[in-house]
């Protein structure tokens, strides 16, 4: 009996089941239909589909649905199977849904049947089930997976070791004088919606867009004309709320006008020297996005959202965490290293952090419950953990590198702080997947744990 199949069992009687969406699942494929068209029984897929406790997770999303109003649901076994699944192969909602209609393998782990296999899901199915989720739905997901590894013994709190990186978004490199430009840009598209004609010169607008790309060198004086520009156009988008109709549309413009309210008077502290505007705006589409200084060379800044780490030796990835902004790693230390030990039901022996953690404060914090603390400096440790103390350092630094590189985690393909957090814990899940993937191809599991995973 597969560990999704143990699962099944012990769900509700089916009186308590919602009408609108289902809170279990059946096996799609024979026995026959397996031996046929899956002839590599060793594939990643066959063996992740079988680690994965898909009933636990739908026990979870269901009530995210609401039982008595709208459509019927899709399949949440096949919805979350095709989420994680992108992930995994790093692919877009269009992509998944293509591939998995031409692998054997990936219409397995999906658990789509051949009737079903052309018209089983659309690509903005993905998108709105995203949006109903929300990082709570995703979160529950990631959290069912973990939960699977650590209870079958894969992985272990020998260590917490903590660092931060920027999830990029999804923009531009932004400008000020390309925020001004875009902002008349999405004023017309409100006013075409509105069946208003633009009340600006939209040709004056395209005229100086022009000379500000043929001459970068005066940056602050296109960045003044465009603002005279720009704010009776402003004043007038204002004027017009008042006259829409209550609606999607009004709201829409009145989210919009206070966006632009900021961005005018960002614009205008620009204009009159400030280097430093808190909270500042790099993007239209993304409000959420901040400009973000990490000290590396190239780039020297970056435009996204911090992402938190903590990581044990094995190279597991235990928590992560998005924050608007760049705060300081200092103040991020109690937190993560708390979650972690909610994480793991049980502090670490030690947390292996850099120096940008460093204070007093934290090298003593919890000292009741670790054996050390390593914050950069070889004197953090006695002699004899130095050298495991630096290993253990330096792999941090590896792990994120994978993590940037190899899984997901460079940049964001989901706006804001909430389409930030569903990233991460998607990206999330896919990397301890394929760490496990990765130990157990090395076979680095030991018996006990291969007989808990029915591997």
């Amino acid at each position: 009996m597969s560990l999704c199949q143990r699962h099944l069992d012990v769900s509700q009687p089916c009186k308590e089941v919602p009408v609108m969406i289902a809170h279990t699942f059946q096996d799609a494929f024979s026995a026959e239909w397996v031996k046929t068209y899956l002839p590599n029984r060793n594939h990643d897929l066959v063996i992740l589909r079988q680690l994965i406790p898909w009933q636990p997770i739908i026990d979870g999303l269901v009530p995210l649905y609401n039982p008595k109003k709208g459509r019927h649901g899709c399949d949440l076994r096949t919805l979350s199977a095709v989420s994680i699944l992108a992930r995994l192969r790093d692919l877009s909602d269009r992509q998944v849904i293509e591939y998995t209609q031409e692998n054997r393998y990936m219409q397995y782990f999906c658990n789509v049947p051949d009737p079903h296999l052309m018209t089983f899901m659309h690509p903005s199915t993905l998108c709105r089930f995203r949006k109903r989720v929300g990082p709570q739905g995703i979160g529950h997901m990631e959290t069912m997976v973990f939960t699977c590894l650590k209870q079958a013994g894969v992985i272990d709190a020998s260590m917490s070791l903590i660092d931060s990186t920027v999830l990029a978004s999804p923009i531009l490199y932004p400008t000020d004088v390309t925020l001004l430009y875009k902002a008349f840009h999405k004023m017309a598209l409100l006013a075409a919606k509105a069946q208003m004609e633009p009340w600006w010169d939209q040709a004056q607008v395209k005229q100086l867009w022009r000379a500000y790309h043929l001459d970068h060198s005066k940056p602050l004086a296109y960045l003044g004309a465009f603002s005279l520009l720009f704010e009776p156009a402003l004043e007038t988008f204002a004027a017009h709320l008042d006259d829409l109709p209550d609606g999607p549309l009004k709201a829409r413009w009145h989210q919009l006008l206070e966006t632009l309210l900021i961005l005018d008077e960002q614009t205008q502290l620009k204009l009159e020297g400030e280097t430093h505007i808190p909270e500042r705006l790099v993007s239209l589409d993304d409000l959420d996005a901040r400009p973000i200084q990490k000290g590396k060379r190239h780039p020297k800044t970056e435009f996204g959202t911090t992402l938190e780490f903590s990581f044990n030796r094995q190279g597991f990835m235990i928590t992560t965490e998005n924050f608007i902004g760049h705060p300081n790693d200092k103040t991020l230390y109690g937190p993560t290293l708390k979650r972690f030990e909610q994480r793991m039901d049980g502090y670490p022996d030690g947390a292996i952090t850099d120096r940008g953690y460093r204070s007093p404060k934290n090298l003593k914090l919890h000292s009741e419950d670790l054996n050390y603390v390593f914050m950069g400096h070889s004197s953090d440790v006695d002699a004899s953990q130095k050298e495991t103390c630096i290993s253990a350092r330096s792999a941090t630094e590896g792990f994120i590198a994978v993590a940037k590189h190899l899984r997901g985690f460079a940049r964001s393909l989901y706006r804001g702080l909430e389409g930030a957090k569903i990233w991460t814990l998607l990206n999330q899940c896919a990397y301890n997947l394929k760490k496990v993937l990765q130990l157990y191809r090395d076979e680095a599991l030991s018996e006990d744990v291969l007989r808990a995973l029915r591997l």
